[in-house]
């Protein structure tokens, strides 16, 4: 198999849209919490968080989708957006009693947990849900203080460590078989013992013995989610996701992102590191400010807009950057050298320099885009022409689908899932009923077997 040719093939024609929504109950939009109607003085209750997952449900989403970070310093620095307000476990736990079809899924980091809890958490939510979790895979940068850690590993030992955590959790997952229950009141024998097995796993970071102590997962391994496009967050994904999050604000880009992870997947499978036969779906953020006319539209995010504290925003990005900002004139644009500091840039902050350097936005504009997107592809206008620009995303093609991340709550959510959804489904590029019951099912991903 060569490694330049891509080798999963299935026609592009006859796709549906992948559409999960990053669900930010203060609005992703920065500050947009302070617009009337936010019901920001209910986070971080469930009855918020249940409605809006309700409403992506009624909207045949493909899966609600909870980031986390395990630090407090975008918190300190007054950023509502990113934050652990909602721990993604517990949270989606119990959204899964609230909801009957749509997937959940959560973040869990590799740098700040151990494989065997966390393959017990996820397969726990998976037989709570009827088979609908998924895991976003991530390694942590920060936060390391807060486990006795005293600094962050370098880069390269993160995700060393996160493609191991991912094979001993995959392992510890198939360490029953899917027949192991039988839950025969004559025999009184509720499972076959026998039908268990120890991983005995040995390796560079971890040494688990299994088995895991909870069933085989319904959907056999929850789906499991990538987020990071850097040079090793994409070795890792096109290792072992089903699914790829990534920011890809410019067109261009994106289409030869996209090519590159299918790329990046055949080497994988060709050299026996990826066990999919399908290539991961690719699924870019976008930030949709939707109305009835482009005026309006404009009006809201003029708004929003008008809600941003820009040297609050200045620290934010500071802190985003790991650099200070304070010595920068607003008209400036953030030089070179800044970048420049940054000892292992990540693919976010490679967009912002990007912006800066080679665009040529001042800070200004900068903390405004930051603010807007954080590097995602930020779009205000009618239904329709929204539709237009995902469509043409879709079909170049340059994704699966998106992550729609809604600039404001509860509103900016509900014209996403009455007024922009509705349109896609009337175009044929998106379902207007769940197809099965797992999110497997809704992204096409067939269940694994057991692994050994």
């Amino acid at each position: 198999m060569a490694g330049d040719t891509p080798a999963f093939g299935g026609s592009l024609t006859m796709r549906k849209m992948i559409l999960t929504t990053f669900v930010v109950p203060l609005g992703y939009h920065r500050n947009s919490w302070r617009r009337d109607g936010s019901r920001a003085e209910e986070v971080p209750g469930l009855a918020y968080v249940r409605d809006l997952g309700r409403m992506a449900e009624e909207a045949k989403l493909d899966a609600v989708f909870f980031g986390d970070i395990v630090h407090a310093g975008p918190t300190m620095r007054g950023d509502t957006m990113m934050n652990g307000f909602y721990e993604p476990m517990t949270t989606l736990a119990a959204l899964a009693a609230t909801t009957t079809n749509i997937g959940l899924i959560g973040t869990l980091s590799t740098s700040l947990s151990e494989p065997y809890n966390v393959a017990r958490q996820l397969s726990s939510l998976d037989h709570l849900s009827a088979g609908r979790a998924g895991w976003n895979i991530v390694t942590s940068s920060d936060g390391f203080r807060n486990f006795g850690i005293a600094e962050a590993p370098a880069a390269a030992d993160r995700y060393r460590r996160a493609t191991e955590f991912v094979r001993v959790v995959e392992r510890l997952w198939d360490s029953w078989s899917d027949d192991a229950v039988i839950a025969d009141r004559a025999a009184s024998k509720w499972l076959e013992t026998d039908k268990l097995r120890q991983i005995n796993h040995t390796g560079e970071f971890f040494a688990v013995e299994g088995p895991i102590n909870i069933p085989r997962p319904p959907q056999g391994r929850p789906v499991l989610v990538q987020a990071g496009s850097s040079g090793p967050g994409l070795e890792l994904g096109t290792s072992v996701a089903d699914a790829i999050y990534t920011a890809q604000p410019d067109f261009d880009e994106a289409v030869k992102f996209y090519a590159d992870v299918r790329r990046q997947a055949n080497r994988a499978q060709a050299a026996g590191l990826r066990r999919s036969a399908l290539p991961p779906k690719v699924i870019p953020g976008i930030v949709p400010v939707v109305a009835d006319t482009s005026k309006e539209a404009d009006e809201i995010a003029a708004e929003l807009a008008s809600f941003l504290d820009i040297e609050q925003g200045r620290l934010q990005l500071a802190g985003d950057l790991g650099v200070d900002l304070s010595d920068i004139d607003l008209n400036e644009p953030v030089p070179q050298e800044r970048f420049d500091q940054i000892a292992q840039m990540t693919s976010r902050q490679a967009i912002y320099r990007r912006m800066s350097v080679e665009q040529g936005l001042d800070l200004r504009d900068l903390i405004v885009k930051r603010a807007r997107s954080t590097g995602h592809q930020w779009i205000a206008g009618t239904a329709s022409s929204i539709a237009d620009q995902m469509q043409a995303w879709f079909e170049a093609p340059a994704c699966d689908g998106f992550n729609l991340n809604s600039p404001y709550n509860p509103e900016g959510f509900e014209r996403i899932c009455t007024k922009l959804v509705p349109e896609l489904q009337h175009r044929g590029l998106f379902r207007t009923e769940y197809e099965g019951s797992t999110l497997r099912d809704h992204l096409g991903i067939p269940r694994p077997t057991v692994l050994f």
